[in-house]
């Protein structure tokens, strides 16, 4: 390959639009979304709000959940097809201006690479428990060096490369799930397994300030959303490769479907059959009480990795590698995009893409062992606040705020009234009207909605070129 076709394989149109000669269908952009939600962390999600709230109440949350980032996602994919940039990169023309994109790259960025961080953690502590090594400066050089290795060769090649790879690990992932729910639910002999109500007692519920089953709704909601909103935006990552705005918004649905509904059921059924098997490995293999045995169950990601590899041997470490794996490497991706718009937004920086795919690997591997992981996952908490904000501006302002402004304005280095209405819309929805409104993703959005509008045709308007001072 000559080295400049290899060098703009390699750069895979990071900061520009993809020319419509190498757009793709539907199918080639779902391989990536729906690889992003087809993980561990996910099945936890998905078990926790089971546990918690109950199937039924589970499902009303999920379904709520998939109509919120399905909506999303159809109103960008239609942005996303216009513009043909990534998410953070969008938000220079829609909502933030070209240094105002900084933002959009702290929020995403620091949730994508959060997440690399998270699930390689996740992925070590599984190599620990399948083959029985203790933790250890070589076995952490070893492991956290080889996965980061792969990560930067399977990212560096772009989309194309990226998509073969999501797709051989997804269709392998969803074999090896089949296989291990099959084998969980056949030694379960449990008939109630899709309609179980809560399994937390009244004072777990409690500490979590869950008190009605209006409560168990929002919890599981506020849960499910923030994955949905994420995927509405990372959809654009992979989207503005897509032919159609059809071919995005379609592959939004599926993800989103996948995530919010069929990955959630699927957690929690196979926690739930597999409780007691879990139970009993834990108190006679770590010695652990009856329970602690059972807080362990539901403790972490770490306990869906643990029921595979202890259900299914080799075949759930593969699980756990397939689903864990293709995510690094479409997590990568994303994040290597965000950081290259933070670096030209800021400082003019474009050494390449390449760059950007180490670095937020070496970011990654900083926030695992800089003690800063709890502030990361504060962060993702706050997931759904701060993507269904920073997607409203961009919604917003392509179709209600921009039709309405001059063709000549004057666009500005900061759009103030996409930074100002993201900031205070998250800091009402989370601090101050969450006592009334629970699920905070509402609130973020709506605020955006009224705040965006009334601050960028009204008092931050901005000028018309050539108009006189």
């Amino acid at each position: 390959m000559p080295r400049h076709s290899l060098n703009a394989t390699i750069e895979d149109h990071a900061l520009e639009r993809v020319p419509d000669a190498e757009r793709a269908g539907w199918l080639a952009i779902s391989w990536n979304t729906a690889g992003l939600v087809t993980t561990l962390v996910i099945l936890f999600f998905g078990a926790l709000v089971c546990f918690v709230a109950g199937t039924r109440i589970a499902l009303a949350a999920g379904a709520v959940s998939f109509l919120i980032g399905s909506t999303l996602g159809w109103l960008l994919a239609r942005i996303t097809h216009r513009t043909g940039l990534s998410n953070t990169l969008m938000t220079r023309a829609h909502g933030l201006g070209e240094r105002g994109s900084a933002l959009a790259s702290v929020i995403f960025g620091v949730l994508i690479v959060g997440f690399l961080a998270v699930e390689n953690g996740l992925l070590y502590r599984g190599f620990l428990f399948f083959f029985g090594w203790a933790d250890s400066w070589p076995v952490r050089i070893l492991v956290y060096g080889g996965m980061t290795l792969a990560w930067v060769l399977l990212t560096t090649f772009g989309f194309r490369a990226v998509t073969r790879v999501s797709s051989l690990m997804l269709l392998g992932f969803l074999a090896a799930l089949g296989w291990i729910l099959a084998g969980v639910l056949t030694g379960a002999g449990d008939g109630d397994l899709l309609a179980f109500g809560t399994q937390l007692d009244p004072a777990a519920l409690a500490a979590l300030g869950i008190d009605s089953d209006l409560d168990k709704f929002a919890f599981a909601l506020n849960v499910l959303v923030g994955p949905a909103c994420a995927l509405a935006l990372n959809t654009a990552d992979f989207g503005r490769y897509g032919r159609s705005a059809a071919d995005i918004g379609i592959a939004a649905t599926i993800a989103i479907f996948v995530q919010s509904l069929l990955m959630m059921l699927a957690g929690g059924v196979l926690m739930k059959a597999a409780a007691p098997v879990m139970i009993e490995h834990y108190a006679t293999v770590a010695g652990l009480s009856a329970e602690a045995a059972r807080a362990q169950v539901l403790q972490s990601p770490d306990s869906i990795a643990a029921t595979f590899m202890v259900f299914g041997g080799m075949a759930g470490f593969l699980l756990m590698l397939l689903a864990q794996a293709k995510a690094q490497v479409l997590n990568t991706y994303s994040s290597s995009l965000c950081i290259a718009n933070l670096a030209d937004a800021v400082a003019g920086w474009r050494p390449g893409r390449l760059t950007f795919v180490v670095l937020a690997n070496v970011i990654a591997l900083g926030m695992l062992y800089g003690q800063i992981l709890h502030v990361v996952e504060a962060w993702i908490r706050l997931l759904g606040v701060l993507l269904g904000a920073l997607a409203t501006v961009i919604i917003t302002d392509y179709y209600l705020v921009a039709p309405r402004l001059p063709a000549a304005v004057v666009t500005g280095t900061v759009n103030w009234a996409g930074v100002v209405a993201i900031v205070a819309a998250v800091l009402l929805a989370h601090f101050v009207l969450r006592r009334w409104m629970p699920v905070e993703v509402l609130s973020s959005i709506a605020g955006v909605a009224v705040l965006y509008p009334l601050l960028r045709l009204g008092v931050l308007r901005p000028a018309v070129e050539g108009a006189r001072a």
